[in-house]
């Protein structure tokens, strides 16, 4: 007979599993040119079913259907209404209608696989594993084709030459997993030789991206995170203490190498517009729109405006979904944010602050929030760090055994 504890590390692999295909799904299919070139229905096929898998896996995992509650997948269930009217409402075309399907399975499974949150890291850890996959396929391609992999239509900035992967993209799962495995590090969760393993690769690819929202991110996320800890554990102090003398230092001595990263030879008038992104905000902005326009959007899209990205998931939100998707979005991060800080300090709640503060400040620059893509994962990675422990089944009480009563003893009785 299967152990307990077998069957738990059978279901963890198989939860796993699902979290991965997950991830496959947001990975996208625009971005560089591979290698090999991958057809885009090709990789479409493969993200999507990809997706199906994971709902399928789920279910079957959990045929009974039992979920936790859970207010960060309740509130992204309602995001779905001004997805379906504003899809159906404005005629968007069968795209808009199959971005909604795929959002409604895409929650679908997280709903399926909030029974396994309990508040731990288990989730953490998967989603470590996952990402550094992804990245370890980056480095792959950098190391067969240099070229191809830092080519000069992205300014030499490291994208993916085997899976098409954005600098943007590479540059938000190096610095998410850098965070995590930081955090874990100093809960004692994991060894100084795995960290290494994970962090330094990934401080290296992240440099080769040269992206700014991702660093700016994973810094103010990363001090947040363990100022939440700075009270309840001395390596937490002790390594905030370092972090302020070397950005002290590194701000006097290196401010001029830092100011050129930074600004990756562009121009000051380039870099105040965010590389002409607000060109594109100032036109969404002032566009002409209908009431239901602006109440729920124009229906789910490519995060694009004109033809250019919006690049901003606050306005791609109000474009696709109007002033309903960006209450909702708000309300998903106001709701998190605000568990986060009523609990009280512990690893668990100082990963999900990292990966609140960090999605919050990438969606100023990055769109995401309303549509299934990593953001998403990483709110609900947060989520199943904040839910509440499981509470233990209590065990039966064994009814009192019953004696046979003997045939005297029944006779004297009735007399």
């Amino acid at each position: 007979m299967r152990s307990a504890k077998t069957g738990t590390d059978h279901t963890s692999k198989i939860v796993g599993t699902v979290w991965g295909l997950l991830v496959l799904n947001t990975l996208g299919s625009a971005g560089a040119r591979t290698i090999v070139p991958l057809p885009r229905s090709l990789i479409q096929m493969v993200t999507m079913g990809s997706l199906a898998a994971a709902f399928a896996l789920a279910l079957v995992l959990n045929p009974r259907v039992r979920i936790r509650a859970s207010a960060y997948v309740f509130l992204l269930t309602l995001l779905l209404v001004p997805s379906l009217i504003s899809s159906v409402d404005q005629g968007a075309g069968f795209g808009a209608l199959f971005r909604c399907a795929r959002l409604a399975l895409f929650i679908g499974t997280l709903w399926l696989l909030s029974r396994w949150w309990d508040g731990g890291t288990t989730f953490v850890r998967h989603h470590i594993r996952m990402y550094f996959a992804v990245l370890a396929s980056v480095a792959a391609g950098l190391v067969v084709s240099p070229g191809a992999a830092m080519p000069d239509l992205y300014g030499g900035r490291l994208v993916g030459a085997l899976w098409p992967l954005t600098p943007p993209q590479i540059g938000q799962y190096a610095a998410v997993i850098i965070g995590l495995t930081v955090l874990l590090l100093l809960g004692r969760r994991t060894d100084r030789t795995s960290a290494a393993v994970v962090i330094v690769p990934s401080l290296v690819l992240l440099a080769l991206t040269h992206t700014r929202t991702a660093t700016l991110g994973l810094i103010i996320a990363l001090v947040l995170a363990i100022t939440s800890l700075v009270l309840t554990s001395a390596a937490a102090r002790r390594l905030f203490s370092w972090a302020v003398l070397c950005a002290a230092v590194a701000a006097v001595g290196f401010s001029s190498a830092l100011q050129a990263w930074f600004l990756r030879g562009q121009s000051q008038e380039n870099f105040a517009s965010l590389t002409g992104r607000a060109k594109v905000w100032h036109a969404l902005l002032t566009a002409p729109r209908t009431t239901s326009e602006n109440l729920f959007g124009t229906g789910l899209g490519d995060k694009s405006f004109g033809g250019l990205p919006i690049d901003n998931s606050w306005l791609a939100v109000y474009n696709e979904q109007g002033m309903t998707g960006i209450a909702l979005v708000a309300a998903i991060i106001i709701v998190l944010g605000g568990v986060a800080l009523l609990r009280p300090p512990s690893l668990s709640r100082a990963c999900a602050i990292f990966l609140i503060s960090y999605c919050a400040i990438a969606s100023y620059t990055e769109a995401g929030l309303g549509d299934a893509s990593p953001y998403l994962l990483h709110l609900a990675v947060a989520a199943s760090l904040l839910a509440a422990p499981a509470e233990a089944a209590p065990l039966p009480t064994p009814e009192p055994t019953r004696r046979p009563v003997p045939r005297w003893a029944r006779s004297s009785e009735v007399t």
